[in-house]
C-alpha cells in the first residue's frame, strides 16, 4: 500500500521524440545569430581545434552571415513560423495519432527551440519511462545523428531518475524508406505539366575530411540513391549542397550540377532533396529559388522543387512502421 504521504507519481508511459536539425526563432539577424553559434560550436559539426575556430567564428562569421542568412529565412518564413518546426510539429501531430492511447509523441531541435533536454525532461514529468529518440536522418552523419543522441545522452546525465532510452538507427536503406520515396516523388512527378530530362538527387554535403576519417554518411546516400533510382526504374544523378567555408568538400556540388546542365542539353529537371525529412532553408531557398534561378539562368527552361516527405500520408506511414518496430517489446498491441 502507497503511503499517505508518498508523491504522486505518473503512470508508466512510452514516449517518441522526433528531432530535427533546428532553426532560429525568428528570420532577424539577432535570432539566426544566437542558432548560428550553437550551431558551428558544435564540434560535431565543425571539426577544427576551438582555440583555432571561436575566434574565426566570433570575430569573422558571427558579425557577417546572421544578416545574409536572415535574408534566406525571411524569403522562406510562414505566417505559422520556420518551415522547419511547422512541419516537424506536423510530423508528430500526425504520429500522436497513429500511436493514441499507446504512446506519448513530441518533436525537439538539436539547435534552437525546442531544445531536447527540456523536451526529455517534459516527457519524463509525463511519466514516460521509456523513451525513443527518433532523429529524422534517413543516412547517419556525425555530424547530425550523432550529435542529437549526445545531446539526449547529456541531458540523461543531469537526472537522478532516468527514462531508459533507445535511438532510431539510420534508414537510409530500409524498404519501408525507398518505397515511401518512390510513392511520394511518382506522385509529384505525375503532377508535373513537362518531363524532366533528368532527376537530381541533392543531399546536404560534408567536408571531404569528414569521409576520410570514417564518416559513412556519403556512402549512405549514393546507396540511397542507387535504391531509389532502381526503384523508380530511371537513372537519377546525385549531387551535395550546402557547402560552408574553405575546405574542400563532397562531390559533384549541386550549383556546379545545375549550372552544367543546359550545356549538357539537360533543359527540363526535377530536383529532390531526399535526404531531408523535411522541407527547410535548404530545400525551399536554396534549391528551390538560388537552384532554380542558376538553372534556369544557364539556359535550362523547366524546374521543379520536390517536395521532402514531410507529413504526408507516405512518409508518416514509414515513420509510423519504423518507430513501431523500435519499440517493439514496449508498445501494447494496437
Amino acid at each position: 500500500m502507497i503511503p499517505s504521504d508518498h508523491p504522486d507519481i505518473p503512470s508508466s508511459k512510452v514516449g517518441i521524440l522526433l528531432v530535427n536539425l533546428g532553426t532560429p526563432d525568428a528570420p532577424d539577424a539577432p535570432s539566426v545569430k544566437i542558432y548560428l553559434r550553437e550551431f558551428l560550436s558544435d564540434p560535431r559539426v565543425v571539426e577544427i581545434p576551438a582555440l583555432v575556430w571561436q575566434p574565426i567564428l566570433r570575430g569573422i562569421i558571427l558579425n557577417t552571415r546572421p544578416e545574409k542568412s536572415a535574408r534566406a529565412y525571411r524569403e522562406v518564413w510562414t505566417e505559422e513560423g520556420s518551415p522547419l518546426a511547422v512541419i516537424t510539429a506536423s510530423q508528430a501531430k500526425a504520429l500522436g495519432k497513429a500511436f493514441a492511447g499507446r504512446a506519448t509523441v513530441d518533436w525537439a531541435m538539436r539547435y534552437g527551440n525546442p531544445g531536447i533536454a527540456g523536451k526529455l525532461d517534459a516527457l519524463k514529468a509525463a511519466g514516460c519511462e521509456r523513451i525513443l529518440l527518433a532523429p529524422l536522418y534517413p543516412q547517419y552523419c556525425a555530424a547530425t545523428t550523432a550529435t542529437a543522441n549526445d545531446a539526449a545522452f547529456a541531458a540523461l546525465a543531469t537526472m537522478r531518475w532516468q527514462p531508459a532510452l533507445r535511438t532510431l538507427p539510420p534508414y537510409h536503406d530500409d524498404p519501408l524508406y525507398i518505397g515511401a520515396l518512390k510513392a511520394d516523388l511518382e506522385r509529384q512527378l505525375k503532377a508535373l505539366d513537362f518531363t524532366p530530362d533528368r532527376l537530381l538527387l541533392s543531399f546536404h554535403g560534408m567536408p571531404q575530411r569528414t569521409l576520410e576519417r570514417g564518416d559513412p554518411y556519403s556512402c549512405q546516400c549514393r546507396k540511397t540513391a542507387r535504391l531509389l533510382g532502381e526503384a523508380l526504374g530511371r537513372e537519377v544523378d546525385v549531387s551535395f549542397q550546402s557547402r560552408f567555408g574553405r575546405a574542400k568538400w563532397i562531390e559533384p556540388a549541386t550549383d556546379a550540377t545545375l549550372a552544367a546542365y543546359p550545356g549538357q542539353e539537360v533543359r527540363k529537371i526535377a530536383v529532390a532533396a531526399p535526404g531531408f525529412s523535411a522541407d527547410c532553408l535548404e530545400t525551399i531557398e536554396e534549391l528551390g529559388i538560388r537552384g532554380r534561378d542558376t538553372f534556369l539562368g544557364a539556359g535550362g527552361t523547366h524546374f521543379a522543387r520536390l517536395d521532402c516527405l514531410n507529413a504526408s500520408k507516405a512518409g508518416i506511414a514509414m515513420l509510423e512502421r519504423l518507430v513501431a518496430r523500435e519499440l517493439e517489446g514496449w508498445l501494447p498491441a494496437p
